[in-house]
């Protein structure tokens, strides 16, 4: 019997009783923690969100610790750039301590979660609702900044910038003429 469980962006394959070192933990040494399923195996395989819910995955933390030093170099060759850095990771040492399928606790959890987010549009601070008509309809015209330019008049001259050119003639103004002619 083993389950896939996700935690640190990772996922670790996990059977009762055995050791890891994940990302770290927000929760002190001794305490217990609950992995998240994503698969369990035992004689049949539980991977369905309905199934996953009645499964429990529990550690206990053993220990908060730091991984192996890792240096990093940066070097840009003929231009005397050299960078170098280190970095060490931050890791919590945890025991897998229960792994069932039918724990009651998670499907409490799982009842428990959604009466929050059912509560959150119905309180008050939310403001009062929308009428309906202020909502757009379906297909209604384009936002403003998408509509065409209004259309000009036929002999109006076009203006670009500080010259002035006039659409029938094509004769520029006395600003644009140039000295050497």
């Amino acid at each position: 019997m083993y389950a896939i469980v996700k935690t640190g962006g990772k996922q670790y394959r996990v059977e009762r009783g055995q050791r890891l070192l994940v990302e770290r933990l927000a929760a002190a040494e001794g305490e217990s923690v609950a992995l998240q399923p994503i698969l369990y195996r035992s004689e049949e395989a539980v991977f369905d969100k309905a199934g996953l819910a009645k499964v429990t995955v529990t550690a206990r933390v053993l220990a908060h610790e730091r991984g192996e030093k890792l240096r990093v170099f940066k070097f840009k060759p003929k231009r005397g750039y050299k960078r170098r850095t280190g970095h060490r990771q931050e890791l919590t040492r945890i025991e897998v301590t229960e792994l069932g399928l039918g724990g009651d606790s998670s499907g409490m959890r799982a009842k428990a979660a959604p009466a929050p987010v059912a509560a959150k549009p119905a309180s008050p601070e939310a403001g009062p609702a929308r009428p309906a008509s202020a909502k757009p309809a379906a297909g209604s015209a384009k936002p403003a900044r998408a509509r065409a330019a209004p259309a000009k008049a036929a002999g109006a001259p076009k203006t670009t910038g500080a010259k002035t050119i006039a659409a029938d003639t094509g004769a520029k103004d006395e600003e644009t003429k140039t000295d050497g002619a």
